[in-house]
């Protein structure tokens, strides 16, 4: 890649969309070519605040840009993703990588042929406090997440598992570095017809279990983590960026010391797309790239399975 501006796009300016405009709009080294966006009105608007192109098809968008965020609904990645890595496009597709295993193999495949990167919006691995969790957990033994947001119809068109909990299922399998061999899950439907409340039980190989908790119909937001390993746990606030470690100090009172993480907040989706320009200027793999993304949600999947058969609506 020549050190030249990189020209970057996005597929659908919605609610998330549009930040992925504004950001790469303010990037350095980085100009914001265009969007392909299907309302008239909403494309209108967008170029108008970005001063950029609309372009009006995938062949257009592709021949305009080196790289690419898609942030379409989860069963239209595939589709989008797919023709655009043809075109010799690099892509940040937003998580989940998209709604079906088969569909994850076509966007692998097609990567792979074209020598394109593929990195996916796990977003929670470009928090800054996700740099503190990967240092501190050494051994982990017993991981709890929640994951609580307010209903939106953004992003029904999957359930709650793949809509949110998704974030968790990455930043855990991160975490423990093991397979899988056991999910234990359960769900109810709410508001749709899909799960909107999802609590999943994952037992790792190596011992580790993990126990995440979603809701997508909570009357406040909440994202946290804990993780419990010999000597102590952490205690992670991703929305608010803090978090503490407690550990066994026989020299304080009760036995343990509690610790503030010193964490330098930051945009995580600014450093997300931060991180997927450098890989496309450089030619490396991006931290969260389509394997792990795969990975993610061939597990998601897996607690979906067990959860639909039983589902009722209330």
């Amino acid at each position: 890649m020549s050190p030249s501006l990189i020209r970057c796009g996005v597929v659908g300016t919605g609610s998330l969309g549009q930040h992925h405009a504004r950001i790469y709009a303010s990037l350095p080294g980085v100009t914001l070519a265009g969007i392909l966006e299907a309302n008239d009105e909403r494309a209108a608007e967008i170029c108008a605040r970005f001063n950029c192109k609309r372009f009006t098809s995938l062949d257009d968008l592709a021949a305009g840009c080196d790289a690419v965020s898609v942030v379409v609904p989860t069963d239209h990645h595939a589709t989008v993703a797919v023709p655009l890595l043809e075109r010799g496009v690099d892509l940040l597709v937003e998580k989940p990588l998209c709604a079906s295993l088969a569909e994850a193999e076509k966007i692998l495949a097609a990567a792979t042929k074209a020598g394109r990167i593929v990195q996916v919006g796990h977003i929670e691995h470009y928090n800054p406090v996700m740099a503190h969790l990967e240092k501190a957990v050494t051994d982990a033994r017993y991981i709890t997440t929640e994951r609580l947001a307010p209903f939106t119809p953004r992003g029904t068109e999957v359930g709650v598992v793949l809509d949110l909990m998704i974030h968790d299922i990455g930043v855990v399998l991160q975490l423990v570095r093991s397979p899988v061999e056991r999910i234990d899950a359960v769900g109810v439907s709410v508001l749709t017809k899909t799960e909107d409340i999802a609590n999943a039980r994952l037992q790792f190989a190596n011992g580790c279990v993990a126990n995440l908790s979603a809701s997508r119909v909570s009357l406040k937001k909440n994202r946290e983590i804990r993780v419990f390993q010999p000597g102590g746990y952490l205690s992670i606030d991703f929305m608010g960026q803090k978090g503490h470690v407690v550990r066994v100090d026989p020299s304080a009172e009760g036995g343990f010391a509690k610790d503030d993480l010193p964490i330098e907040k930051g945009e995580p989706l600014a450093i997300e797309l931060a991180s997927f320009v450098g890989c496309v200027r450089d030619r490396r793999d991006p931290k969260v790239g389509a394997a792990l993304g795969r990975t993610a949600l061939e597990v998601a999947i897996r607690i979906t399975d067990q959860i639909r058969p039983g589902l009722t609506r209330r």
